[in-house]
């Protein structure tokens, strides 16, 4: 057991002053006054924070790679063990593994080994992110043209049974009754890669689809006789988008105007592949060469593919070129992706009984050290 004294803290909901937080093994066990410290917990060991901020760790929702490791290339302990640590440096503690647009083959051999290990969280994974085949073709971005079909009766009853967390389709190319068996087996249902139209979203919406990927991105755009896959996401109440801040994915402008619209229904990802947190140069993406150039991911057709953003930069993004506050962009880097799969009962905030997954930033918002499960990674 030991106290963070000499902070401020961002619980998830506001910032909060004069209070230590208490952290016993994985957990925390409890907020205290600084100056009830000593008569409480009189021969436990504290770690000065320095006036710092104190806020809850990074959740990305979307990341293909990153440490020079591919979800697509070798889905294993042993890349989420590389992805994991990459992640850490930027104060993210967990992640869906995104695996892209594949063979049926590759996808359950996905399924069975996620299914093989057994403590995902303690690398950091929340569950598996699958990003197609079931999608558009008209909006395909870098993945595989020959690969995309549409969904099969046998592979969805294995992905509704699996350790899925999100599955991202077009909704024209689903069926109603397969979005109900994705739910119902626990898996969230999101929009991507899609040309639907504004009707076709909201005539599947109602089976379960809450979530949407990548907003803007590959999906149909707002116009005001078609307001398309966008224009759905932002007349919908329900529906909680991940944006990639990259500044190339997205104009700047483009967030802030999602930002006023959905609130705290979007939230932040980097759909990050594996030169994230590298100087590599170029990769291969699902049998495309991609190369990283002036900060973007494209492939040999020019498409972007992934980024290289991280989740801390992403925050800073958020506050120097949308002019998001700081306590706002940390919850879309944390309490809003927690609540968008459901696990903000011990992710996302600084309460008691959370996991003691926690971020210190100075000043300038850098990192000063990130606490995993309760231990210091710095």
């Amino acid at each position: 057991m030991y106290a963070l004294i000499n902070g401020r803290i961002f619980t998830g909901e506001k910032t909060i002053f004069n209070r230590v937080v208490i952290i016993e093994e994985k957990k925390i066990k409890e907020i205290v006054k600084s100056e009830d410290l000593d008569r409480l917990y009189p021969d436990i060991e504290k770690k000065n924070v320095n006036g710092n901020l104190i806020a809850p760790a990074f959740i990305d929702l979307q990341l293909n790679g990153c440490g020079g490791v591919l979800v697509n290339d070798d889905l294993s302990a042993g890349t989420f063990e590389i992805m994991n640590e990459t992640n850490i440096k930027y104060g993210c503690t967990l992640y869906t593994p995104t695996l892209i647009t594949c063979a049926d083959d590759k996808i359950e051999s996905a399924l069975q080994a996620m299914e093989e290990i057994e403590d995902l969280e303690s690398l950091g994974v929340l569950g598996l992110h699958i990003e197609g085949p079931y999608i558009s073709v008209d909006k395909k971005g870098t993945h595989r043209e020959d690969l995309i079909r549409v969904l099969s009766d046998e592979i969805i009853e294995k992905i509704s049974k699996s350790k899925t967390t999100i599955l991202t389709l077009a909704p024209e190319n689903a069926k109603a009754e397969h979005i109900e068996t994705l739910v119902k087996g626990g898996v969230k249902v999101a929009l991507g890669h899609t040309n639907a139209a504004y009707e076709e979203v909201m005539e599947k919406k109602p089976y379960g689809i809450t979530m949407a990927t990548h907003l803007y991105n590959t999906m149909s755009p707002f116009t005001h006789r078609e307001p398309g896959v966008v224009g759905a996401v932002f007349d919908s109440k329900d529906i909680k988008a991940g944006i990639i801040v990259d500044g190339f994915h997205c104009h700047y402008a483009a967030v802030r105007i999602a930002k006023e619209l959905l609130g705290e229904n979007l939230y932040l990802v980097t759909d990050a592949a594996s030169p994230a947190g590298t100087d590599m140069t170029e990769f291969m993406f699902e049998g495309k060469r991609c190369f990283h150039r002036d900060g973007q991911l494209r492939n040999e057709d020019g498409a972007l593919a992934g980024s290289v953003l991280t989740m801390i930069q992403g925050v800073k993004n958020l506050v120097e070129y949308v002019g998001v506050s700081l306590e706002e962009a940390l919850r879309m880097a944390s309490l809003y992706p927690a609540k968008a799969v459901e696990i903000d009962n011990r992710y996302g905030r600084i309460a008691i009984g959370y996991t003691a997954d926690l971020v210190i930033l100075d000043e300038k918002i850098d990192l000063t050290d990130v606490i995993v499960r309760g231990e210091s990674r710095r």
